[in-house]
């Protein structure tokens, strides 16, 4: 049979193994005897189970990706003992994507978090998150901005779980559009007129930065409706 360089398989079709979960268990369990643990596969329902001298066992939980199946078994550990971590892919999609978000509600659940590379990528365990307490620290900033924007909002004017993409009203909104309105009826006018008739102290400054281009200043402190506004107020009046 002949052979040579042009029965090699194309790079095309070379294609890497895929993944199991059980790759990520051989660079775990060195990782955690390095640290002295003792550790087994597969006790009970746990995937991973550490334990060293007197202290809480640790248990981990593997998975391919970080979904809500796996979040929910980890929590579920939490009755066996407070260490409980899961244990990733390093190269995980999801991690690039929302490793900020994901870290924040681990860190609320009281779960850590592993990311393991395989053997065939090096067999590195980084320890991304450690189980503990939470206790956010709460922004009295935000609160008083939600609460105010809940005040100054009239009526309830959205529906729960809209495509915010599309825009909500809020309470600034809703300002605009009276703005809005008055101009559409009176063609132009001052913003000082404005203020006093609308009885909107802050209608000088919202003519004035124009958030959603509605305005267009015709002279000094007068402005008008512009062509976007034009087009715009109908829609946003329909759904007020």
């Amino acid at each position: 049979m002949p052979s040579g360089p042009g029965l090699a398989l194309p790079h095309a079709l070379v294609y890497p193994p895929v993944m199991k979960e059980t790759d990520l268990y051989l660079p775990l369990k060195r990782f955690l005897e390095s640290q002295e643990y003792e550790v087994k596969a597969e006790v009970l329902d746990c995937d991973v189970l550490a334990v060293r001298d007197q202290e809480d066992p640790v248990v981990v939980e593997l998975k391919l990706s970080l979904n809500l199946d796996v979040v929910l078994q980890a929590v579920e550990r939490l009755s066996l003992t407070p260490k409980v971590y899961i244990g990733v892919p390093a190269r995980n999609r999801i991690m690039r994507v929302r490793r900020k978000r994901i870290v924040k509600l681990l860190r609320m659940l009281g779960l850590g978090l592993v990311l393991i590379a395989p053997d065939g990528q090096g067999g590195k365990v980084d320890v991304l998150l450690d189980p503990g307490e939470y206790k956010p620290r709460k922004s009295r900033k935000r609160e008083e901005r939600l609460l105010g924007e809940f005040a100054h909002r009239v009526g309830d004017p959205n529906l729960g779980g809209a495509d915010r993409k599309k825009g909500v009203m809020t309470a600034y909104r809703q300002k605009a559009l009276a703005l809005a309105r008055y101009l559409k009826q009176h063609g132009t006018g001052k913003a000082s007129d404005l203020a006093r008739e609308l009885d909107e102290p802050k209608a000088r400054n919202i003519l004035y930065r124009n958030v959603y281009g509605w305005f267009e200043r015709v002279e000094r402190g007068v402005y008008a409706l512009s062509p976007r506004g034009e087009r715009e107020l109908s829609l946003w009046l329909e759904a007020d």
